[in-house]
């Protein structure tokens, strides 16, 4: 039986999140808010045209930067409102209604495997509760076998770095690098936040 994630049950509770999380995008941007940090750093990954799979996409914000650099992007998101706003916003990219942690787009013959997978935003915090090793595998099986995964999440959401770190493991998957910022500051257990760079262990 399927999970309800964590950000499912906030919108059922907080009807309208969706669109006003859209709108707080819409106006950071309009306000000349730098909002490309994690695309800027996907982008120094990669060669050029690269498969970007953008993992809990949201509105499009990370993957339809990396699209407008030129390279290959789907997007994936549980919330058929931030799709349809990634949609209109971001025609360039490949944008998809999927639960993370049933994700399988090669057996649906809609994409080939991906350079690079990137989870931003939180999205890890927002997963059904248990879900997080599996959602993590089926990143992995998305993977070229040079490819790479990157996520990034706050601290203090019920999701410990130690959590995260034995759920990786469990999915099977090497940390490759770990930083406090999408611009490379150290990371320490004491950081307020971690981007984490994940590779495919041996299958």
């Amino acid at each position: 039986m399927r999970k309800e994630t964590l950000w499912e049950i906030h919108v059922r509770e907080n009807p309208g999140h969706s669109a006003r999380y859209i709108e707080r995008f819409e106006e950071l941007r309009a306000d000349g808010a730098d909002l490309h940090g994690e695309a800027r750093l996907i982008d120094a990954m990669v060669g050029r045209t690269s498969r970007i799979l953008d993992a809990g996409c949201g509105p499009g914000r990370v993957g339809g930067e990396l699209a407008s650099r030129g390279h290959d992007v789907v997007g994936v998101d549980l919330d058929h409102e931030l799709i349809a706003a990634a949609v209109r916003d971001h025609p360039a990219a490949a944008w998809h209604v999927r639960d993370l942690a049933r994700l399988d787009l090669l057996d649906e013959g809609l994409a080939r495997p991906f350079d690079v997978v990137v989870c931003a935003g939180n999205v890890m915090t927002f997963l059904a509760p248990g879900t997080a090793a599996e959602v993590l595998r089926r990143f992995r099986e998305h993977l070229k076998a040079s490819g790479r995964i990157v996520v990034g999440f706050g601290g203090g959401r019920g999701y410990s770095w130690d959590s995260f770190f034995d759920d990786v493991a469990q999915a099977g998957l090497t940390v490759d690098a770990t930083f406090s910022t999408w611009d490379l500051r150290p990371w320490s257990e004491d950081s307020g936040f971690l981007v984490a760079v994940l590779s495919p262990g041996t299958h």
